[in-house]
């Protein structure tokens, strides 16, 4: 998941610098999405992870 958040960051920086705004917005908004997503099950691995027996 956050793999893919970094691979439309960079396509929404490439958009950006040959002027495709439209692109790179899209990309820019789509990355933003997948990182919260991350974020959100990310946290919740933390609060329900594994504890392995002593």
């Amino acid at each position: 998941m956050l793999s893919w958040t970094v691979t439309f960051l960079v396509v929404a920086l490439i958009a950006a610098v040959l002027g495709f705004g439209g692109i790179a917005g899209a990309a820019a908004g789509v990355a933003k999405i997948c990182f919260f997503i991350f974020l959100v099950f990310f946290l919740i691995s933390l609060v329900t992870g594994r504890r392995t027996a002593p």
